[in-house]
């Protein structure tokens, strides 16, 4: 499996006949580098956490240009239908759906999920992680927008991820050493990769910390050079 980190918590899947993006922020996203349509080519699926603007991002567009069947929690996709979205398939929390060649499962975040329209916050859905399992390829994690909670360890226990795409900018999710704490009691990770740092100022500006955090600790943590996909 090919993982592409396009800043903040957008990534690209490559795999078999799929290629799998998640939480699509390129337009207004001030860590994403180089073309947006270049970024997206050939996308078959787009898997949505929550249904904050960082992270819907560009998925109506991108939907639309490519065709992708779009998988998200039902409120957010009846809203996104509403925007011109003509493939999806919705799912929610404990949910497990199958796709061509893989399966995602929505998993708990500890988070809001709210969009903001024309000054008024509105509801939808929940918050989720995600997981994208496919045979032969390691099981993906993407944690979402989360804090740390005990349930992560049930998580381990009936996904079992090899790799896990970890949020560590604090302000809005973990920190650096509480998402490190995360990935050490609770996971037997292959790789833990960082996310939603480094995009806006407010926010962890770069992944020093969560790396320190985990030295010598037994997983292998991976800091991919945006644009630049990491083989896993």
């Amino acid at each position: 499996m090919k993982i592409t980190w396009f800043g903040h918590s957008t990534f690209r899947l490559d795999f078999a006949n799929s290629v799998v993006l998640i939480d699509p922020f390129f337009t207004g996203n001030p860590a994403f580098e180089g073309r947006k349509e270049q970024a997206w080519e050939g996308t078959t699926h787009i898997l949505v956490t929550h249904g904050h603007g960082d992270h819907v991002g560009d998925t109506v567009a991108i939907a639309k240009a490519t065709g992708a069947t779009v998988i998200t929690n039902f409120d957010l996709c009846m809203y996104l239908a509403k925007q011109g979205v003509e493939k999806f398939d919705p799912m929610n929390t404990g949910g497990t759906i199958a796709q061509d060649g893989f399966t995602v499962s929505m998993v708990r975040a500890d988070h809001s999920a709210g969009l903001v329209e024309m000054g008024v916050n509105f509801p939808l859905g929940s918050a989720n992680g995600l997981i994208v399992k496919a045979p032969g390829e390691p099981t993906v994690y993407h944690m979402g927008d989360t804090d740390i909670f005990g349930d992560m360890a049930l998580i381990a226990e009936i996904h079992q991820p090899d790799v896990a795409l970890v949020p560590i900018g604090d302000r809005f999710t973990m920190g650096p050493e509480v998402a490190a704490l995360a990935v050490q009691r609770y996971f037997k990770l292959k790789a833990a990769i960082p996310c939603h740092y480094g995009s806006f100022p407010i926010i962890e500006k770069t992944a020093d910390r969560f790396v320190a955090a985990l030295d010598g600790k037994g997983t292998q943590v991976v800091v991919p050079h945006k644009t630049v996909g990491v083989r896993i």
